[in-house]
């Protein structure tokens, strides 16, 4: 049918990425932004990330090497959003501004970290290893279209919640989000305090 084409290999990318880009769990952020007046571009969002994702696949290494900066930097600085973002969650305080003229957050934090961050940029990296790009890419596909209809149906899944609802799964999910800040930053900073003392 296509070359290097394996069902067995496209599921298993699939749920990898699955699991790692976790647009459920993004929903109360979403949510969070949107109520904040902070405009989510649906479409924007599905394909900025899709093309980040793309070209790290291809030219991560390369990318990384050039700046001299390695995953592991990556995913702390990934880390450090993330604890921010925890930190709106839990004690409704405005951290990110966004007093730029582009008045949403489409880009940050939607694209970077949450759908496009260290850890699906690392999970490419390691599934390149694994799979053939083929199954790789149909797999990532998938995902996006996946990533689009959630964050395009998430006004019906507040109205659904209503506001109670939202206010006690975002204090959830912050509590959530920091212990996730913290994992990713405690695993990728031993690394980095290793490569330092090399």
């Amino acid at each position: 049918m296509f070359v290097g084409f394996d069902l067995q290999e496209l599921v298993s990318a699939f749920i990898v990425l699955f699991a790692v880009i976790d647009i459920i769990g993004s929903i109360p952020i979403i949510i969070n932004l949107k109520q904040r007046g902070k405009g989510v571009n649906a479409m924007k969002a599905t394909v900025i990330s899709f093309l980040l994702l793309l070209g790290f696949f291809y030219a991560g290494d390369m990318m990384l090497k050039l700046f001299h900066v390695d995953i592991a930097s990556f995913a702390v600085a990934g880390a450090f959003v993330i604890f921010l973002m925890s930190l709106e969650m839990l004690l409704d305080v405005e951290i990110f501004k966004n007093q730029g003229p582009i008045k949403e957050a489409t880009l940050v934090p939607l694209v970077f970290p949450l759908l496009a961050g260290a850890g699906a940029f690392t999970t490419l990296l390691s599934l390149r290893a694994e799979y053939a790009s083929f199954n790789i890419i149909l797999a990532l596909i998938l995902n996006m279209v996946w990533v689009y209809f959630v964050v395009k149906m998430t006004d019906r899944v507040e109205r659904f919640l209503g506001k109670g609802g939202i206010y006690i799964i975002r204090k959830f999910f912050g509590i959530i989000l920091l212990a996730i800040s913290v994992r990713l930053f405690t695993a990728n900073i031993t690394l980095l305090m290793e490569a330092l003392n090399k």
